[in-house]
């Protein structure tokens, strides 16, 4: 095993250049990160991870530092397309962005024309394999994210097989399964890629993720508790009798949040820093926070926060007649998030009906929602499924106490009783019923002070996941010079 691990990291979108969704909170943070852990292991390895993302329509304004640095040909349709490669880096952090037709005709990170996004992804995939010939540096793993990058392990796997690359391993992190990406099968011969036998099911073959965990060296879910659901008729999408079939390949590791980043004691988006030690602080923010939103400034009235994609998948549609059950209770409710039209007029519904009391944001606002962290007294998250979540760890980190579903990535993050609580299943009336039992406790300010200093003191950042994910790499890297 060599003593350097050399990791190309692989992502559609990643802060700062560009974010979407929790994509780009991950592959903004975690390359990052898995730079240091090895380097405090070892005094004679390092982990040199370096980020490739597509120069969407966007980033190609300038900034950043970015410079071109190789122009390149790949084969395609019997002749070939140009690749441009420019380079930047960020914080320590080597960042190549991939520019080249599809990319161009793309225009946004994701579109709403499968086709157009497939033949983007599909030329990032393997654009990035082919870059590694004119970089003066190889990586040992090539690490790949979701089906917008999950190519590049299946197109990792035919070059080894004919000799090329070998030595190099792939790591594919499973986000969110649902989202396997659009039929490929006319981009895949158009840049001449074989199809091989992978024993997936027939509907599963022309796509992007079904191909990704078939080539991957190892997958990971991005909680422990996800990797067990996958395998499972409930959580598998059909492909769970596959994925049980690689157990062996597949595991469970925890995003994290950047704990620099999201630090009450000094964010500057807060009306009151605070800590554990200087929690009586943190009710300044609170009244802040109603005060910013129109709110009935009050210390004592319960205040609810959500910060979340508004889609059913995230139980957000499940507020409205959750709340309507506790009307005879005394709380507020500050909503933060855009998604589904139907879900936005139901929460502005519930706003309609309870003005004195809600509050919904239709808006991204990554200012506001620390504001809702800092301030709310519970982050309520009634996922139906949640591969791993971040905004629950935001909220413990800023004592917010979390209600959320027993799935996922929530179930492993939030201890029942301890640090916050736990909904068995996703219904309207059950959810109710938390809410209820949660403002019991808020009254008892001795027992709510403990589940805060609880929640505060648990560690879920990076650093933790970082070492989990070198460790993997290690163990690759151990079974390829095996053989």
């Amino acid at each position: 095993m060599p003593a350097n691990i050399n990791v190309l990291y692989l992502a559609a979108e990643a802060e700062p250049f560009i974010k979407v969704g929790g994509l780009g909170d991950v592959a903004g943070s975690l390359p990052r990160y898995l730079r240091s852990p090895l380097d405090k292991a070892s005094d004679s390895g390092r982990a040199d991870v370096r980020l490739v993302i597509p120069r969407h329509r966007v980033l190609k304004a300038g900034g950043r530092g970015v410079r071109p640095l190789v122009d390149f040909a790949m084969p395609f349709q019997g002749g070939e397309t140009r690749v441009q490669v420019f380079t930047t880096v960020v914080d320590g952090l080597p960042v190549y962005l991939l520019d080249g037709p599809p990319i161009s005709a793309g225009g946004s990170v994701y579109s709403a024309d499968a086709a157009l996004d497939g033949d983007k992804y599909v030329f990032f995939s393997l654009a990035a394999l082919e870059m590694m010939r004119y970089l003066d540096w190889r990586p040992n793993v090539v690490h790949a994210n979701d089906w917008h990058t999950s190519l590049a392990c299946y197109g990792l796997l035919l070059r080894r097989r004919s000799g090329d690359y070998r030595g190099v391993a792939s790591v594919l992190t499973l986000h969110n399964l649902p989202f396997m990406g659009p039929d490929i099968s006319k981009a895949l011969d158009a840049y001449g890629i074989a199809e091989v036998e992978t024993g997936l099911p027939d509907w599963a073959r022309p796509r992007p993720l079904p191909l990704g965990l078939w080539a991957a060296d190892a997958i990971v879910a991005v909680s422990p508790s996800y990797a067990r659901e996958i395998q499972t008729r409930e959580y598998g999408c059909g492909l769970e009798q596959y994925l049980r079939a690689r157990r062996d390949s597949l595991n469970g590791i925890l995003n994290g949040i950047d704990y620099d980043s999201y630090d009450p004691a000094a964010d500057p988006a807060l009306a009151s820093n605070f800590k554990i030690a200087t929690l009586e602080r943190r009710p300044l923010n609170k009244s802040a926070l109603q005060l910013r939103l129109g709110l009935p400034v009050d210390e004592h009235v319960p205040l609810l926060g959500v910060v979340s994609r508004l889609d059913p998948q995230k139980g957000i549609d499940l507020l409205p007649p959750a709340m309507r059950r506790l009307r005879d209770q005394s709380w507020q409710i500050a909503i933060l998030g855009t998604g589904s039209t139907a879900i936005e007029q139901s929460l502005k519904g519930l706003q309609d009906d309870f003005p004195n009391r809600v509050r919904v944001e239709i808006k991204y606002d990554a200012g506001l929602a620390r504001q809702i962290y800092a301030g709310a007294d519970l982050l309520l998250m009634p996922s139906r499924y949640e591969p791993c979540g971040l905004s629950q760890m935001i909220a413990l980190r800023y004592g917010c106490v979390p209600i959320v579903s027993a799935v996922g990535g929530l179930r492993d993050t939030i201890l029942a009783d301890e640090t916050g609580f736990l909904v068995s299943s996703p219904t309207a009336a059950r959810l109710a019923s938390a809410i209820k039992r949660a403002l019991t406790i808020l009254a008892d300010a001795v027992h709510w002070r403990q589940l805060q200093e609880a929640g505060m003191s648990q560690d879920f950042s990076w650093r933790v996941s970082a070492t989990k994910y070198v460790d993997l790499y290690q163990r690759l890297l151990a079974q390829t010079a095996l053989g």
